[in-house]
């Protein structure tokens, strides 16, 4: 199929023709996680996202260069020049070191993604891996005039910067709104603006995570390690930026300005955001203390959830909303998604005991170009889902019988189920863990307590109480049925 691939950019706020600086090559960075925290489904969409778009462009033929980035020094707690670094507090809190913290949660990250069925990127540097490179940047900024040392610590001058670039392009923010909107902060006096940012900070005595500068120890800015790593590996300017919605401002804004400042160029011709996942339309994230881990969705283990739900149903949830729309979590949406995933991969199974006619009752050869079509409108993951939906519906009747269906439609149509769902969309059948199974059989007991119960058989239900309690098993009777737990 050779129909254009139309990309909807946040810098032009329009979709475009997706044209590759390099013809057969695609250059793409992505903001991957601060690792602090267990991994959760906020985490989950942007891993899935770009994934997609991975996957798809790799699909078309072309070499991509998959960047993802950890982040594990220089990102402060309120996400801007002010406070304590996140790791830094979390092994401070932990009696760790910072470097524990960092190995403990990126392996916890690439065992969730790993679950979700994305694959690794290329490329996955770390802010730590790259002082050297962020150093020289700082170092090329202020040669080139658009940062300022103060007591150690280097700003990037926002309002020099925009005499010659314009700032906020990719936000939308001009600076007058900016500067009426940003708050001076304790210790902050030393900037020439308030908008001004660090590219380098001055490490107070007791920053543990600090290096040594031609400006004395201390720390580079968060926003400075995507626009080094970037440039070190796709080049000054590359095809695809992505990350959450909520980076935009600052971090992304930053990003092109530090570029803009060193290089003379944008960093990236495409910019792509998915957008956030919520709970009772408020952000989910670590700062607000309402996400669900990964692991808690995979366990059933969280207040919020009903029970477990496997990873391909996480997926699947995630990829019925386009990447752009916001999506509410609830658990009617997954139990749907996971009833319409199981819909979809017993409809692949069905393919390949279809009976083959002389004629054909349905135009497979237009459902697949719809597929491609769907991907092609900026990878619109829900419409391209609604067609497989339309196969499974032709594959249902063509089983009853009340649709005809020749040897090359069955070949259509399991190519199309070979490329859109196990390709690009990546889902699978998932093995019956023992641990399902144990769920399964633990609702099956607590179905004869309640019926005990019920009945007012009162030895019953105390007797499987007290003989689950001796294998550590604790049921909890509560106003909605009872719950069970393992205590260790």
């Amino acid at each position: 199929m050779s129909s254009d691939l139309i990309i909807y950019n946040t810098l032009s706020r329009k979709k475009e023709v997706f044209k590759p600086i390099h013809p057969t090559h695609v250059g793409m960075y992505v903001c991957g996680p601060t690792v602090y925290g267990e991994p959760h489904l906020g985490h989950a969409r942007p891993s899935i996202t770009f994934d997609i778009v991975f996957r798809y462009l790799q699909h078309k033929g072309l070499k991509v260069r998959y960047v993802r980035n950890i982040t594990d020094a220089g990102h402060l707690v309120d996400d801007a020049d002010h406070g304590e670094d996140k790791i830094a507090k979390k092994a401070r809190l932990e009696k760790l070191e910072p470097m524990e913290v960092v190995q403990f949660y990126t392996i916890k990250y690439h065992k969730a993604v790993d679950a979700l069925n994305c694959l690794p990127p290329s490329i996955e540097p770390r802010a730590t891996g790259h002082i050297i490179e962020q150093i020289e940047m700082v170092k090329q900024i202020l040669e080139n005039g658009y940062a300022y040392e103060v007591n150690g610590s280097v700003y990037l001058d926002v309002n020099k910067y925009n005499e010659d670039f314009p700032y906020g392009k990719l936000s939308g923010r001009n600076l007058e709104d900016t500067l009426e909107n940003t708050r001076t902060l304790d210790g902050q006096d030393e900037k020439k603006s308030s908008v001004d940012f660090a590219i380098w900070k001055k490490a107070a005595p007791e920053h543990i995570m600090r290096w040594p500068s031609p400006w004395g120890d201390g720390f580079p800015g968060w926003h400075l390690e995507c626009s080094a790593m970037s440039s070190k590996y796709l080049g000054d300017t590359f095809d695809i930026h992505g990350g959450g919605m909520d980076l935009v401002f600052p971090h992304h804004e930053a990003e092109i300005a530090q570029s803009n400042a060193c290089n003379k160029c944008d960093p990236a011709n495409f910019w792509m955001h998915n957008n956030m996942i919520t709970i009772n339309g408020q952000k989910m994230g670590k700062s607000l203390a309402n996400f669900i881990n990964l692991e808690e969705f995979f366990s059933g283990s969280h207040d919020l959830l009903e029970r477990a739900y496997k990873p391909m149903t996480v997926r699947f949830f995630i990829l019925q909303a386009h990447y752009r729309s916001p999506l509410d979590f609830s658990n009617d949406a997954l139990q749907a998604a996971e009833k319409g995933l199981v819909k979809l991969l017993n409809a692949k199974k069905t393919i390949t005991k279809l009976k083959e006619s002389s004629k054909s009752t349905v135009d497979v050869l237009s459902l697949q170009k719809d597929c491609y079509q769907a991907m092609n409108d900026d990878f619109n993951t829900p419409i391209l889902i609604a067609h497989l939906f339309e196969a499974v519906r032709i594959i249902n009747c063509a089983k009853a019988g009340t649709e005809d269906l020749t040897k090359e439609d069955i070949k259509v149509l399991s190519d199309i189920f070979d490329t859109f769902v196990t390709t690009i969309l990546a889902l699978k059948e998932e093995e019956e863990s023992n641990n399902d199974l144990s769920n399964d059989i633990m609702d099956i007991i607590l179905q004869i307590r309640s019926s005990a119960k019920s009945n007012k058989d009162w030895t019953t239900a105390d007797l499987i109480r007290d003989e689950l309690k001796k294998l550590n098993i604790e049921v909890r009777d509560g106003s909605e049925g009872s719950s069970w737990e393992i205590k260790e």
